[in-house]
């Protein structure tokens, strides 16, 4: 080999060297902080749905919620019907039936206003689950799916809740229901409370809230 083909080693080249190793190093982290946020942005919204819903894809906000209930399955199957919705939903104004397996529940909305959900039960499994979706004609898309599913030792009956819906005006909708207490996730947590309250004792005696307070202000969300 020639001097003029023997590699180079100077300090020059070294110092050289690892400058273009640490700039891309900090390229690789800069671009590794932008895939972080925009994953973050594309995130879906947490959620503690049942592990069998996770796995499907969907871009409407998803969560469930479950309650244990000292009833037997069946009783609870029967129960949970639309006309029976504004018993134990807090914001159920009222429920109309239009026939073959559709229902028009007038919801109660935030600001003192009123939203129209027009549901269509899709699926019956006896005394198991009931699933509903959302038609054309409602306000808020929406579908979901009750389960009735026995707890071990004859200590009654576990109900989940797992409801999925398109937000209205986008996030910030949300967080406007959220701050005034209509927050689905969390009226529908109250509501199996409420639920539970009627089935085991016949009547809802408060607004049956998880916090188990007499009452919760609209103004101060307990989540």
């Amino acid at each position: 080999m020639s001097r003029s083909e023997k590699p180079l080693s100077s300090p020059f080249l070294l110092a050289a060297a690892g400058a273009g190793i640490a700039l891309l190093a900090t390229g690789a982290a800069i671009w590794q902080r932008r895939r972080q946020a925009r994953m973050q942005d594309d995130a879906p919204i947490a959620t503690d749905a049942p592990h069998w819903t996770l796995g499907k894809p969907s871009a409407r906000a998803l969560f469930g919620k479950s309650v244990l209930i000292n009833r037997p399955r069946a009783e609870l199957y029967a129960a949970w019907r639309p006309e029976r919705f504004p018993e134990f939903m807090e914001n159920v104004v009222a429920v109309d039936e239009l026939g073959d397996d559709v229902s028009q529940w007038t919801i109660k909305a935030p600001a003192g206003r009123e939203v129209t959900l027009v549901n269509r039960i899709t699926e019956r499994v006896e005394n198991e689950s009931i699933y509903w979706q959302s038609t054309p004609e409602s306000d808020i898309v929406n579908s979901g799916e009750v389960r009735f599913t026995e707890a071990p030792n004859g200590r009654g009956t576990f109900v989940t809740l797992i409801l999925a819906y398109d937000p209205p005006a986008g996030k910030i909708g949300r967080l406007a229901a959220k701050l005034l207490q209509r927050e689905p996730e969390v009226q529908a947590r109250r509501d199996l409370h409420r639920f539970k309250q009627l089935m085991e004792t016949g009547e809802v005696t408060s607004n049956a809230s998880p916090s188990a307070r007499p009452s919760e202000a609209a103004t101060e969300p307990h989540i």
